[in-house]
């Protein structure tokens, strides 16, 4: 059997969740992963992100062939990939914010090649909403 949307989608589900459960255990060890030992900023946000995407992942496993799901994580990839910018400038140790930056990048363009395939197999970017029954 091939790999189709929902499967990727429901893979990206658990990575989010695995992901999401690091930065929430750990932000302080990324942060001086990052070179930003000491920010408190730094700490804070990677925590938010965390929980960001862990409501991704859990979005997901709930319904992996939404792509409206996918998208979300498209939006939280371009949020990572701007703070990371921003990270950069006061970073001591560039080269892991680059590797961080490259990261996200390859995460983005799978989340978007997912999200357009769930869109292609719908026809849509939103679920269809239910129809309401007709009234007796």
């Amino acid at each position: 059997m091939g790999v189709t949307a929902k499967r990727v989608g429901l893979g990206l589900g658990y990575f989010s969740i695995a992901l999401g459960l690091m930065e929430v255990a750990a932000p302080g060890r990324l942060a001086r992963f990052l070179g930003l030992e000491g920010s408190k900023a730094a700490r804070n946000t990677l925590f938010a992100f965390g929980l960001r995407e862990l409501a991704a992942g859990s979005m997901l496993l709930r319904g992996p062939a939404v792509s409206t799901n996918v998208w979300n994580r498209v939006i939280g990839d371009a949020i990572d990939a701007g703070a990371l910018g921003l990270a950069f400038k006061n970073s001591t140790r560039k080269p892991a914010v680059w590797g961080a930056l490259a990261f996200v990048g390859t995460a983005m363009v799978a989340d978007w090649l997912a999200a357009r395939a769930l869109d292609k197999d719908t026809g849509r970017t939103f679920p269809a909403e239910a129809t309401p029954a007709p009234a007796p």
